[in-house]
């Protein structure tokens, strides 16, 4: 891999990641932009503890742009975008329209390949290992930032979801404190290593989850699974055998062997509501999804009663909220008004749907 840094137009970090360790990346952003002002601030909400980013900035961000005049595209012509050069492998920037910033954290923009059409599913081997090395990389370097507690890597894809962006893309917050989903699983974490004497939690629930009927599928060094309390439809939750806290402690088998693993969830999902009435379309349409990198914060886990960072176990949650070919899963009253789940869908025969869509 070879990485070069450089600024567009407007001052933001934009950083190349090659194949190819004889690359050169000499093109300059042509665009006549004006340094970007953000209005990002944290809240927090007394009542329950959490966080809100509040952004006004990103009323004004780019909305569902035809493909001619996608700014995740290369620049080709005169047709400039966020990426001076004329093709690229893999590509992370500052956003435009960031959600946290300046002492508030930093989002960044991860383009997954300079092909339009494509999706995370569609890359080689070699390329969704890029991606893996871009994620870490990136992990590494903003865990330095004096700002940042905490870093998350994530893809959303489809318009069901929410994006406004159709190229394949994801994207990087780097929070300034530890997220309320962390918070949770950190307690219980601790909550169980005190009331078990030391059991790792994590691992308690990797050895029950293989051990049963929701493994989706296994390798000497990855194991995916549908959760026992799933809260989607379709939920599919990837661990590294062996517990380590971040993309950065993966050893060198384990990252070997991620991309075959996770293109293979990838495409099973894609496949999940192909042939649901027991007749196959020969076409798949692709699925909405959310796929996240839960890593330990970075720093101290002084109130967390016991728990230190090794004790956090990395994984990956992909998730569709559609619950059938056609249908949406909507948070309704119970879940947005209350944080309580209602699946539709038992886990165990999400499990089985995923395992029978194999390739």
């Amino acid at each position: 891999m070879k990485k070069t840094s450089t600024r567009l137009a407007d001052g933001r970090e934009l950083i190349y990641y090659d194949l190819r360790d004889d690359t050169v990346r000499d093109a300059v952003d042509r665009r006549p932009l004006e340094r970007t002002v953000t209005t990002s601030e944290i809240r927090h909400d007394v009542l329950l503890g959490d966080a809100v980013a509040v952004a006004s900035h990103r009323q004004g961000r780019t909305y569902h742009p035809p493909a001619d005049e996608c700014p995740l595209c290369p620049t080709r012509g005169d047709h400039l975008t966020e990426i001076p050069d004329s093709a690229y492998d893999v590509v992370v920037f500052e956003n435009r329209f960031p959600s946290l910033a300046g002492d508030s954290g930093r989002c960044e923009v991860v383009c997954f390949t300079s092909d339009h059409n494509a999706s995370f599913a569609d890359l080689t081997d070699e390329q969704a290992r890029l991606v893996l090395d871009a994620w870490t990389d990136r992990t590494g370097e903003l865990s330095q930032l004096p700002s940042v507690t905490q870093v998350f890597c994530f893809e959303n894809r489809g318009e069901e979801i929410g994006v406004t962006l159709g190229h394949p893309h994801g994207q990087i917050y780097a929070y300034p404190f530890v997220t309320p989903r962390t918070t949770l699983m950190l307690r219980s974490l601790a909550a169980h290593k005190n009331a078990t004497g030391g059991e790792n939690l994590f691992d308690a629930v990797l050895r029950r989850e293989l051990a049963g009927e929701r493994v989706v599928l296994t390798t000497d060094h990855w194991a995916a699974f549908v959760p026992y309390a799933a809260h989607w439809p379709y939920e599919v939750h990837l661990y590294p055998r062996r517990r380590v806290p971040d993309l950065l402690a993966l050893d060198e088998a384990a990252r070997t062997e991620f991309p075959q693993v996770y293109l293979e969830l990838l495409r099973r999902f894609d496949r999940i509501f192909d042939g649901e009435d027991g007749q196959s379309t020969g076409s798949t349409r692709p699925t909405p999804y959310i796929a996240a990198w839960h890593q330990a914060p970075f720093g101290a886990l002084d109130g967390f009663h016991g728990v230190v960072r090794d004790d956090f176990a990395l994984h990956l949650e992909l998730f569709t909220i559609r619950r059938t070919s056609g249908k949406l899963k909507f948070l309704a009253g119970s879940e947005s008004g209350m944080s309580v789940f209602i699946n539709d869908v038992p886990p165990e025969r999400a499990a089985e749907r995923l395992r029978e869509v194999a390739s």
